[in-house]
């Protein structure tokens, strides 16, 4: 491996940072706190060789869902220490590929947790109540008023595929409401409440009125509701999806409103989403006045962004500042605190036998005492902390760390 690609340890004031997608200010802000200056904020996202030759000298950056950064753009990153994802997914981000160039991944898989749900609680009254139509006539000059097809949510089945955070959050509120709720979920996980458990999907979609999604995209979730599965949803029931675009088949979900098996849906995520706001947006559903169509914005208020912002700010500086990794996406993960008395070295490396000796041996050789030593290792890579009994730095060791043929990267905290 070239060690010219290898990441040199630098002072907070050089370290670049960029921030992009305008992220909430507190992102910002918790850099300057922590002493990192050079940063850049840029409102929307970049791609192609825009992106390529932006993020060639950035050390850390942030992005959220506009932004992706393929295997091809992380060729380009030859400093890039970490990536922040300002979102739920890391969709956006080849996990892998990160991985083994040694760059950890953070995202904030709770912080917009409340926004999503009660977006999913207001969508189910607007559908029962028929509001997208009658919003749609009003704004048309028609007085449709009404009170066939609008229902109270109170009493009707709530069915939640995916019972992680957002779609327990979901349930709380639901039941709150007076609602009946049903959960699937490929985990066992524990109800909340009165929420009772579905054996499988099939009977979860059966005695729905209401189904709202919230699972991951997997290879098991891409298409999991097409035709066959709306076909076993009660007639006029509704289906709202939070989660993924490729979760359902968009094509199959206009067919069945269109021969008015259900009665409307509400859709925040697509398969193809416009890079900004400035493109044009095109879905077949855009023909329908009883669906909802919102742009990817179920997690988009002030207070989740700014928590989003604070949270994911402060693991990147974490893993900068002291080298801890809990909650990285891709990454093994340690728990580490500051070294208040202690030189702290990071090694980064291919998981190949002896690479811990290698390693060792560049301080016993110098009658070096480690102090201590923290090591994890998934198949891909490994991950060492040394500590020594010193608070001289020593950029012959960082140098000899690097030389060791299995180096990703290499630092020294200072």
């Amino acid at each position: 491996m070239n060690n010219s690609n290898k990441t040199y340890t630098l002072s907070k004031e050089k370290i670049k940072v960029l921030l992009l997608e305008g992220l909430h200010e507190n992102a910002y802000n918790f850099f300057l706190q922590n002493d990192y200056t050079n940063i850049e904020c840029l409102k929307g996202s970049l791609e192609g060789n825009e992106l390529k030759e932006k993020i060639k000298d950035v050390h850390l950056i942030g992005i959220r869902s506009r932004t992706n950064l393929t295997a091809e753009i992380l060729e380009h990153c030859t400093k890039l220490i970490a990536i922040g994802c300002f979102s739920i997914g890391t969709n956006q981000v080849d996990l892998h590929a990160a991985k083994i160039k040694g760059i950890p991944v953070f995202n904030a898989p709770f912080s917009n947790t409340r926004s999503v749900a009660e977006l999913v609680i207001s969508e189910c009254i607007f559908l029962l109540r028929g509001i997208p139509e009658k919003n749609y006539h009003a704004h048309n000059g028609k007085w449709f008023k009404e009170a066939s097809n609008s229902f109270e949510v109170r009493g009707k089945s709530l069915g939640i595929v995916g019972y992680g955070h957002i779609g327990s959050q979901v349930s709380i509120l639901a039941e709150s409401m007076g609602m009946k709720v049903y959960y699937y979920d490929i985990e066992n996980k524990l109800n909340l409440g009165n929420a009772k458990v579905c054996s499988s999907l099939d009977e979860l979609l059966q005695i729905s009125d209401i189904v709202t999604l919230h699972v991951p995209e997997t290879e098991l979730t891409k298409n999991m509701i097409t035709r066959d599965k709306i076909r076993l949803m009660k007639k006029g029931a509704l289906l709202i999806n939070s989660s993924r675009g490729t979760v359902v088949n968009l094509d199959d979900l206009a067919r069945a409103i269109e021969e008015k098996h259900l009665n409307g849906a509400a859709v925040d995520v697509y398969p193809d989403e416009p890079s900004s706001n400035s493109n044009s947006f095109s879905c077949i559903l855009q023909q329908f006045n009883n669906v909802i169509l919102t742009p990817h914005i179920a997690g988009s208020t002030s207070e989740a962004q700014a928590n989003i912002a604070h949270e994911v700010s402060e693991k990147l500086v974490n893993y900068c500042d002291i080298g801890a990794t809990i909650g990285a996406r891709n990454f093994v993960e340690i728990s580490l605190t500051p070294n208040i008395d202690k030189q702290r070295y990071l090694h980064i490396h291919k998981n190949s036998p002896g690479v811990l000796n290698k390693i060792t041996e560049v301080f016993t050789t110098r009658n070096i005492n480690i102090a201590s030593q923290y090591l994890q290792t998934d198949p891909y890579i490994g991950y060492v902390i040394i500590d020594i009994d010193s608070k001289e730095k020593s950029w012959e060791i960082l140098k000899e760390l690097k030389l060791i043929p299995e180096t990703i990267k290499a630092r020294m905290l200072i």
